[in-house]
Formats: C-alpha cells, structure tokens, sequence
C-alpha cells in the first residue's frame, strides 16, 4: 500500500488473505487514514484529515457463500430452501443474465440458487442439496424475511 492511499486492489488482497485465513475482521490504522473489513459487511476507508462523511464504502461480497436453511416435509418429500437471511432476493446475478436455476433444474450441494442482496452485500446461496427444483416461492427482485421458504426440491 502507498503511504496515505488505499488502492482497490490491495483491498481485494486483504479480502484474500481473510477467506484463505478464516478471518472475519481486519482494522488497520496509518498517520492518513484507516480501514476497517468485516466479513458480510461493507468496506469503510476514512481518511484521518477529512471528516467521517467523506468515507468512500465500497460493497465487498460475502467472504463464504451463505448457507440456507433446509426443511423436510410438503408433498413428495420435498425439501424447503429457507432463506437464511433479511434481504431482497434475486433469480439472477444481474438483470440482464440468466436465472441461476428453474422448476425441474438439477442441483447439487453447491449450485448457486439465487442471491440475496443484504446491506449492499450480495450473498450467494447455495441448494445445499442433491434434487430438482419444483418450485421458486418468491418473485425475482423481492423482499425476503429470514426462514422464509424460497425454493422446493425434490431430493434425488
């Protein structure tokens, strides 16, 4: 890092460093200016001389995917995909790109399902899960709450 300049791409080494070390919070404080990261939390750099207002935030994404949680029981013996968070969930990773998954796709323990956008962070979920998705409960681009069943699936 430059003295007194905080790059872009020396915080996304720190960021490194903290998934490879399990690390959920990293400070580091120098004459001009200080830097503070937690994991599923935004970035805050501040300069020593400028008031707190003039803090830049960059949204950082979650450090480890977010697990969801999984419930037995419906119709067939599906399982419930439960949100594991507060947020806004999204069946794609940007507007204009295909949905993650649909009714009768195929998932594994780590295919991504969707994203939920918590506090500017986007969390990528993941099934958790061997089966076939037979239904998605909520809307693209719609609140959730936490434990709020998101997808059905039928373990395979």
């Amino acid at each position: 890092m430059q003295e007194g300049f905080v790059d872009l791409k020396d915080i996304k080494a720190i960021i490194d460093l903290m998934k490879k070390n399990s690390i959920s919070e990293f400070e580091l404080e120098r004459q001009e200016f200080k830097i503070k990261l937690k994991r599923g939390t935004a970035v805050t750099a501040i300069p020593m001389e400028e008031p707190p207002p003039n803090a830049v935030g960059l949204p950082i994404a979650a450090t480890s995917p977010v697990l969801p949680m999984l419930t037995a029981g419906g119709a067939h013996g599906e399982m419930e995909i439960k949100s594991p968070m507060i947020g806004t969930f999204y069946r794609a990773p940007s507007p204009e790109a295909v949905n993650y998954v649909e009714i009768g796709t195929e998932v594994n323990p780590d295919t991504v399902v969707c994203i939920i956008e918590a506090m500017k962070v986007m969390n990528e979920i993941k099934a958790e899960v061997r089966g076939i998705v037979t239904e998605i409960l909520i809307d693209n681009a719609k609140p959730v709450e936490f434990g709020q069943p998101i997808f059905k699936i039928r373990p395979s």
